[in-house]
């Protein structure tokens, strides 16, 4: 089987599986949250180099106030627990516009980046409050400034220096794009970065339910696929 070097995941369901059993939609995070480590843990076992998860998008704001509070809340508390990862050799990153959350809460995640930073395992890469648009325009006014400053010239300016100023630097491209519940779409996640990638949509699992096995079910049809890159083979 072979293992796709960069994995990215939307994590969709988590309202739907609450919805199905009559429950509040914030218990169905608690139990996407959940699923996380088996998969964190799984995916470092198997050689991948970076797993990428998408947590909270720029978009998820506009859901109700008490729905994002509580997303919030199970973040931070998400973060408070994140120790556990240590023994597993796994580094962490944060993806995204941070400057949004509180002085603490964005001190708490530079905390565990710093605590992880010594593993040599997987990058676990959580993208929070990440919009791949806002990503795009975000890296544009960064070179924009370069180029005002000197620092840079215009024909400096390539693919690979573009994707120097994405939230992603130094992390190669996705390889395999995973989706699960029932959508059918990419959501604004990781657009640059997932212009290659072969995409798997698990649309019978809602993520509180997503196991290993998912996981390996995805990457079986990775490998049977055939990446030309836009040649002819």
């Amino acid at each position: 089987m072979k293992i796709p070097r960069h994995i990215a995941i939307i994590m969709d369901g988590n309202g739907r599986w609450a919805k199905k059993r009559a429950l509040p939609r914030h218990l169905g995070h608690v139990a996407g949250s959940k699923a996380i480590k088996d998969i964190v843990i799984h995916c470092n076992e198997l050689g991948v180099e970076i797993l990428t998860l998408f947590a909270l998008s720029t978009e998820n704001w506009a859901r109700p106030k008490l729905e994002v509070k509580g997303l919030i809340a199970l973040i931070r508390n998400y973060l408070a627990k994140m120790d556990d990862y240590i023994k597993f050799g796994v580094r962490v990153r944060f993806l995204g516009d941070l400057t949004v959350f509180s002085e603490e809460m964005r001190e708490e995640m530079a905390l565990v980046e710093r605590k992880f930073s010594k593993n040599s395992g997987m990058i676990f890469a959580i993208a929070i409050n990440y919009g791949g648009r806002s990503e795009i325009v975000n890296a544009t006014k960064n070179i924009g400034l370069q180029l005002k400053s000197g620092q840079v010239e215009l024909d400096e300016i390539d693919e690979q220096f573009f994707q120097n100023n994405l939230y992603t630097k130094g992390f190669p491209d996705v390889d395999l794009l995973i989706r699960t519940g029932s959508e059918f779409r990419i959501s604004n996640f990781l657009l640059w970065q997932i212009a290659y990638a072969e995409l798997v949509f698990i649309d019978d699992v809602l993520w509180p339910d997503f196991k290993t096995k998912h996981i390996d079910m995805a990457i079986e049809q990775f490998s049977l696929r055939n990446r030309t890159y836009g040649k002819v083979n």
